[in-house]
């Protein structure tokens, strides 16, 4: 029996198998590491390589291009499992897979077959080109903006908090094409924008968590590309470029969720069988048996939902609400079991010297990221009260 999908069928088989050696490689390769990457924010280069020969940057291409075309629900999975160990490797392969969707999904046909081979290899390694310093989740505030020279355009703007800004080498760039459209969005585009003469890095940005991916500031100073990056090679779909691969986004969000908060969930049920107090475990104290049970509930709940959501986005329906309260609650299941976790520890989950409080400061990104937890329940409510119209 095999997972439903859009893509191909992932037999039940085939996918256990994938998962058991995405164990195997976490335990025998990235956790070793990892401690030492995140204290020194320093980029995995020796796991990135390894991630390219598992085909981690193929994951959800299809396999015509060269990736394995998982499905969501194989996808969730294997995020949910990477994270539990390092979360922030994660952020290295989706954000560009981010820009592989956008090809993929409104892309050319001469686009697909230049861009996305090179892709699924990870030989082009990139991300998505959204956020600015005054536009976030109000994305049609963006400034950048993209000027028609005969065959060309010519791009001026600022990007932000972009993932892979440092290492990645080609971005899913959204800009204005048109700054009187009304409405807005109408007037915004997204360009395949590698980088070249015109495109800089600007400062790396420091962060609480989510260390060891580049974050960064992306300059275009009269950056000049020819019509043929243009997405779709249409101008003012730019908006609903940026905005399709949400669902999916929200869902990679929610298992990177899922993974932090079973990762602090096992760091507590084994630290609790070590540390005794009062001549006993402390797993033995009702204490800590309640935060225990309740950080175990919340953890299945959070995978459930994240996985009611892959699903419904595999069987080709719409998900904005499914994704949306599995990112709202996958995340906050992440804070408040890293939290709850670090407290377990005492004292030494204060300390770099256990993993725990890396999950800490990594959780945090999870309420932030493909839209804030505030805006994700707007997003559920809007969508309840439609679903359920009185007539």
């Amino acid at each position: 029996m095999g997972v439903a999908t859009l893509g191909r069928v992932i037999d039940r088989e085939e996918e256990a198998q994938l998962l058991d050696s995405i164990e195997r490689w976490l335990e025998r390769e990235v956790r070793p590491v990892v401690k030492d990457h995140d204290h020194a924010d320093r980029y995995p280069v020796e796991i990135v390589e390894q991630m390219k020969a598992l085909g981690l940057f193929g994951a959800t291409i299809a396999p015509e291009y060269g990736g394995l075309g998982l499905p969501a629900t194989t996808y969730a999975k294997l995020v949910m499992k990477i994270s539990s160990v390092w979360m922030a490797i994660t952020g290295i392969f989706n954000s560009h897979l981010m820009l592989a969707m956008a090809i993929e999904k409104f892309g050319t046909p001469a686009q697909k077959s230049l861009w996305l081979p090179q892709l699924a290899s990870g030989e082009v390694r990139g991300g998505l080109a959204l956020t600015e310093p005054d536009a976030g989740t109000d994305l049609q505030a963006i400034r950048t903006v993209a000027r028609r020279d005969g065959d060309d355009y010519v791009i001026t703007g600022t990007k932000t908090w972009i993932s892979n800004g440092i290492e990645g080498s080609c971005f899913a760039l959204l800009v204005k094409t048109d700054s009187t459209a009304h409405p807005r969005h109408k007037g915004m585009s997204m360009f395949i924008a590698p980088k070249q003469d015109g495109f800089r890095v600007g400062k790396k940005l420091e962060k609480l968590g989510y260390k060891s991916i580049d974050s960064a500031e992306l300059v275009f100073d009269d950056y000049r590309i020819s019509k043929e990056h243009l997405i779709g090679g249409v101008e003012g779909q730019g908006f609903y470029h940026a905005t399709g691969g949400l669902e999916l986004g929200r869902i990679n969000v929610a298992s990177r969720g899922v993974g932090v908060a079973e990762g602090a969930l096992q760091m507590a049920i084994d630290y609790a069988q070590i540390r005794r107090t009062f001549g006993k475990p402390i797993c033995e104290h009702q204490a800590i048996q309640l935060k225990l049970g309740e950080m175990a509930t919340r953890a299945r709940a959070a995978r459930l939902l994240t996985l009611d959501a892959a699903a419904t986005y595999d069987r080709g329906e719409r998900c904005d609400m499914e994704a949306g309260m599995a990112k709202f609650f996958a995340s906050e299941a992440a804070l408040t079991n890293s939290t709850e976790s670090l407290r377990i520890h005492g004292a030494y989950g204060y300390s770099k010297e256990y993993d725990i409080e890396r999950l800490y400061r990594d959780a945090p990104l999870m309420c932030i990221g493909e839209g804030t937890n505030e805006m994700q329940r707007i997003i559920i409510s809007k969508h309840l009260i439609r679903r359920n119209a009185v007539t």
